[in-house]
């Protein structure tokens, strides 16, 4: 028995390249660049040894990702997969938007904590995930779940805030809200997904020091990315998202976990997605690694 996670999609929302981004890093991946390699949308595909998979996240390229990897293909004739369950650990469009994919009358089990159900539950459109078949099971943070494949499942609460189509466009700080990391063990083994977190306070690095293997937002090296690009007015943080860099940044607050730990929900600014750049190799120096699509984890 053991553990395998397979990176789904690496990327933050948008992707990379982004549909409508001429940045240098996009036009780099555009013309096929081998220092910037493409990256679909964030979601992280876990299974027990045997089991079936637990997708964390419901990635707005999942239909792609599905038919990128083998592994999650059918396996029988007619209404088959080996997806078995999701885990929605924030309620972003790019975190959700994948369940409106699994709507062909396929059984699943859907784990999430009460206020993302509700959010569900409050747009019509995701009754499209037939009721008979798709079971909508509420989970408490920190309650250890069983998930199928000898998995257990625990949601993290994780600094962040609501979504943004939910967020007052006012505002100049960030509205607290629902947001998790996933905690999946199996065999004595653990593998931490925490896409987004607003800030590494004691309680978080002792959640995360846990893990084996962490893959942990990565979303911006420095906080005013967006800002010095000139594609966005907000900081990292206001977007519910530490900064790699700086003495309050992620490299710098996780160097002394224990476990494996690795970059994910990489905005399309961010210089580490091109490979030799100075903070491609700062990351990697400080052994950080960076998630690319179709990398897959045995534990």
């Amino acid at each position: 028995m053991g553990l395998t996670a397979l990176v789904l999609g690496s990327a933050a929302g948008g992707g990379f390249p982004q549909w409508n981004c001429g940045c240098r890093l996009c036009e780099l991946a555009r013309t096929g660049d081998g220092r910037a390699r493409p990256a679909m949308q964030a979601s992280v595909a876990v299974r027990g040894d045997p089991g079936g998979w637990l997708l964390v996240g419901a990635s707005p390229d999942l239909r792609q990702q599905i038919q990128d990897n083998p592994q999650l293909h059918p396996r029988l004739e007619g209404r088959d997969s080996p997806i078995a369950s999701v885990v929605l650990i924030g309620a972003d469009i790019d975190a959700i938007a994948g369940l409106l994919v699994l709507r062909e009358r396929q059984k699943l089990r859907l784990y999430a904590p009460r206020p993302i159900l509700d959010l569900l539950a409050a747009n019509c459109v995701f009754d499209v995930l037939d009721p008979a078949l798709v079971q909508r099971i509420a989970i408490a943070p920190l309650q250890p779940t069983p998930c199928g494949g000898g998995m257990t499942l625990t949601l993290l609460p994780m600094p962040g805030k609501v979504p943004l189509y939910l967020e007052d466009r006012a505002a100049t700080q960030p509205e607290p809200g629902p947001t998790y990391a996933a905690l999946v063990q199996a065999s004595g083994r653990s593998i931490i997904v925490a896409p987004a977190c607003a800030d590494i306070t004691e309680a978080v690095r002792s959640q995360l020091r846990q893990a084996d293997v962490l893959f942990f937002d990565g979303t911006l090296f420095d906080d005013d990315e967006m800002i010095a690009a000139g594609v966005g007015q907000k900081t990292g943080r206001r977007m519910g998202h530490v900064p790699i860099g700086g003495p309050d940044g992620s490299l710098a607050r996780l160097a002394d976990l224990p476990g494996r730990r690795i970059y994910l929900h990489i905005n399309n600014t961010n210089p580490i997605l091109l490979a030799g750049s100075p903070e491609r190799l700062q990351v990697e120096a400080a052994r950080f690694e960076v998630a690319y699509d179709g990398m897959e984890i045995r534990l």
